[in-house]
């Protein structure tokens, strides 16, 4: 009987000795690439991007990770296939199962995710859902272990919306050991669970106050269109500009997944600013994917 197939939902899927030496296969990945070293990894291996949600660093990250290590990728989404005809998402998974080594799979309720798992006989990997986003989250722990050797012990701090991401920061808070501090307007806290390593705010300086990596996102996320006025009002003094980041630690660090709205949520400064890592934040989407897929694809990194 064949073993049943592991996927990623939410970070909680991956130990704290898994996650880590996901980070250190991408810092070395990326060594080996700027080297011209490209090692196949995936070797006819093909990769199916189910997405219903918009994407650009998701999508291309997959896609070149696969077809840089020498195997396929292939995008679809709800306009281009019997999904957006009625298709069930339990079947679609059944029928990628026969054809395609992995999915990743791209939607709005996390819900969905679980159903498309529960019926694929092969890795699931979430591209992103409403509650979580993994992938970024290894993409973030890949800039910080690579500028600063380590996360655990340090203090993050997390400013605006309690969306997918922070609840993804809060998993990693507690798998990883390190502080975690949020600051988010009233009614707009994180749904995520929290636990000894997470500590609320009531307002942005405290949070950040000696921090050593400042994290933010967008104020509206994809679906959430029809709040625009009502939530740039309620975060308009959540704004990570110079001043907010002058209260963290002289070496702090600041991310962001992108794409970014300069003079929302973050200052041209803080963006542009010498401690800002996100496009580096960016690039390291497809180093840690290429680790995440090894993992899945072969149940084990390679040395």
């Amino acid at each position: 009987m064949a073993m049943a197939a592991r996927h990623i939902l939410s970070l909680n899927d991956l130990t704290k000795n898994e996650i880590v030496a996901i980070v250190q296969r991408a810092i070395q990945l990326k060594k080996w690439r700027s080297s011209g070293h490209r090692p196949t990894l995936f070797d006819k291996k093909v990769l199916a991007l189910v997405f219903e949600k918009s994407s650009t660093r998701t999508r291309v990250s997959f896609e070149v990770a696969m077809a840089e290590a020498g195997g396929s990728a292939m995008f679809i989404t709800d306009k281009d296939s019997q999904i957006g005809r009625g298709e069930s998402i339990e079947d679609t998974a059944k029928v990628l199962s026969k054809m395609v080594d992995a999915v990743v799979l791209r939607t709005f309720k996390h819900s969905t995710l679980e159903q498309f798992a529960q019926e694929s006989e092969i890795p699931v990997i979430n591209g992103l859902t409403d509650d979580y986003h993994p992938c970024q989250l290894l993409a973030d722990l890949v800039t910080f272990f690579e500028l600063r050797g380590g996360i655990e012990g340090k203090t993050v701090a997390w400013i605006g919306d309690g969306n997918n991401m922070c609840n993804t920061y809060i998993e990693a808070a507690e798998l990883l050991n390190f502080r975690l501090k949020i600051a988010t307007p009233l009614g707009f806290e994180p749904k995520g669970q929290k636990s000894r390593s997470v500590r609320m705010c009531k307002d942005p300086i405290d949070a950040v106050t000696l921090a050593d990596l400042v994290v933010t996102d967008v104020w509206l996320s994809m679906g959430q269109e029809g709040q625009e006025a009502e939530r740039k009002k309620s975060f308009a003094s959540y704004q990570v500009d110079e001043k907010l980041m002058a209260c963290a630690r002289d070496d702090a660090l600041f991310m962001h997944c992108l794409p970014a709205h300069v003079g929302e949520e973050v200052s041209e400064g803080v963006l542009c600013h010498p401690n800002s890592v996100v496009w580096e934040e960016a690039g390291n989407r497809l180093h840690a994917q290429k680790a995440l897929l090894e993992l899945l694809l072969h149940g084990q990194l390679s040395q």
